[in-house]
């Protein structure tokens, strides 16, 4: 099994900054994706960013310049950096990552979810 842990969300103002981590422990072989997906009241989770294990990051259109993921590999954590915050960032948000254990089997998990809210 395979846990991930988020933290850093909370309260910011419009055009501030917050950092979102999240760790994954646990039967890991390796973390192949790790991302980060949002859901706001009332809409479905959706795509924020993601960087796999060799390659380049990947966002949504909607974040594109203001948000930054980052990895430290040797940890499986994963980091969102979002800057230049607006209102409609508000939402949970949710680390993911594509993992494969040491018995060889590649599963999706979730973490429990942060709460972003972004208000003046």
């Amino acid at each position: 099994q395979v846990q991930l842990v988020e933290s850093g969300g909370g309260l910011v103002q419009p055009g501030g900054s917050l950092r979102l981590s999240c760790a994954a422990s646990g039967n890991i072989l390796s973390v192949n994706v790790m991302g980060w997906y949002r859901q706001a009241p009332g809409k479905q989770r959706e795509f924020v960013a993601s960087m796999p294990s060799e390659g380049r990051a990947n966002y949504a259109d909607s974040v594109k310049g203001r948000f930054t993921i980052s990895r430290d590999i040797a940890e499986d954590t994963v980091y969102l950096q979002m800057s230049i915050v607006k209102p409609e960032d508000t939402a949970v948000y949710y680390c993911n990552a594509d993992v494969t254990s040491w018995g060889y089997n590649r599963e999706d998990y979730w973490g429990q979810g942060t709460q972003v809210t972004v208000s003046s």
